[in-house]
């Protein structure tokens, strides 16, 4: 009998069950991906680790695990495939070289000041409602307004950007629909670096347009690709780092109440965040360029192989109370953003941005509570992302000072 599909998942704890039952079963196995496809999913800390670093686990070849490369034009293909995700040293190299010329600590260090000031405004407009979708309200505008503010995209196109990304991340949606939203997608992006290169501006587009290193520079599919790949990022990861970890605070009221004592820890709960509940289930699929063995099993040349991030960061093997929530842990070798020479350029903005969003949130809204039981919240279905679909709550009063505050004396109630 076919084990249940860690895709297929509607809650967290059903998809860490189904993750725990496969990895204690074999930590690498055959599993049919939602496409249809059949490939390796390894699950294992230890083995994701390797498998990060391996030259012989190639990158790139699918867009999506669920929605086969031939349903998209040549063209729209390579607009938002040819980034540094999807390829290998030396290539990898090259990008990432040029990428990082623009994409500096300092550009990203800047941004500070500009994530709080978003950051407050959101909150002063949640005063306003006595339930709301924490999603819709914060989660989710606030990356989105920061991604946008970094790359140089005007207000006026960020409704139209988060609809894309809707259909683009979330697996529910039909081909022809995610095929209709990443085509106009592609050509959005293209049409805005034709104006960046018309009016150059002080914003990331502008400066990659320009990054060289000796003679070489990004080519025009480069350009577009790499655009996406940040607004994918920017939209959904870090959505889900600030939802996910809204959510673990809401409904482990211990841990809340150490924050709010000891906000120094802030920085190690953002970690944990991170650590135990992924904003991604999976990296970006790999094909074996030959014969591979891992874990004891023989992976054929040309074979898909799928790395759980997810499992990896909840294994009993690698960290002491995996299932357990807290924020002061030691010791955190988690690989939410990956591992090796693919380990996400973004990390240092999303760590911001997370840090930021969670520390002006429980200090704005000290008796913050969830709306509903947590057991009827329902997470996102599909293979990339670990998403809550809605995160309803009832803000309460704000307090004056925006401080991480004492949590309320009771849990996370409706």
């Amino acid at each position: 009998m076919q084990e249940p599909s860690p895709f297929e998942a509607t809650t967290s704890a059903e998809r860490h069950a189904r993750y725990a039952q496969l990895r204690d079963a074999a930590p690498v196995r055959r599993i049919s991906l939602p496409g249809g496809a059949e490939g390796w999913l390894v699950t294992s800390h230890d083995l994701v680790h390797r498998a990060l670093t391996d030259p012989r686990l190639a990158k790139g070849g699918m867009v999506r695990a669920d929605i086969p490369a031939g349903r998209l034009s040549p063209a729209t293909l390579a607009a938002i495939n040819t980034h540094m995700l999807n390829v290998d040293p030396p290539e990898h190299t090259r990008l990432r070289r040029l990428v990082s010329r623009a994409f500096t600590a300092r550009r990203v260090e800047a941004l500070r000041p500009r994530v709080q000031q978003i950051a407050d405004r959101l909150l002063d407009d949640l005063s306003r409602h006595e339930t709301a979708d924490l999603l819709d309200a914060y989660a989710v505008p606030l990356p989105v307004e920061v991604i946008c503010q970094l790359l140089g995209i005007g207000n006026e196109h960020r409704d139209q950007l988060r609809s894309w990304a809707t259909v683009v991340m979330t697996g529910a949606y039909a081909p022809d629909d995610y095929v209709r939203a990443i085509t106009e997608w592609s050509d959005f992006i293209r049409d805005l670096l034709a104006q960046k290169r018309r009016t150059p501006g002080d914003d990331l587009l502008s400066d990659l347009i320009e990054a060289r290193y000796e003679q070489d520079a990004l080519s025009d599919d480069e350009l577009t690709s790499t655009a996406y790949l940040m607004m994918i990022a920017g939209f959904d990861t870090t959505t889900n780092l600030i939802a996910n970890g809204a959510w673990l605070l809401l409904t482990h009221p211990d841990q809340r109440a150490l924050l709010a004592r000891e906000p120094r820890l802030l920085d190690g709960a953002v970690e944990e965040f991170l650590r135990y509940e992924s904003p991604v289930q999976n990296s970006s699929i790999r094909t074996a360029r030959e014969p591979v063995e891992l874990g004891g099993h023989r992976i054929a040349a040309g074979d898909i192989v799928v790395l759980s991030l997810l499992a990896a960061n909840r294994d009993p093997a690698t960290f002491a109370d995996a299932n357990g929530l807290d924020i002061a842990r030691p010791r955190n070798p988690h690989v939410a953003f990956g591992h090796g020479p693919h380990f996400c350029l973004g990390a240092p903005l999303a760590r911001i941005e997370g840090q930021i969003a969670l520390r002006a949130l429980f200090g704005r809204y000290p008796d913050l509570r969830l709306a509903v039981d947590p057991a009827e919240l329902r997470w996102r279905v599909g293979f990339a992302a670990h998403a809550l679909a809605v995160l309803p709550v009832r803000p309460g009063t704000p307090a004056a000072a925006n401080l991480v505050a004492v949590a309320p004396e009771t849990g996370a109630q409706p």
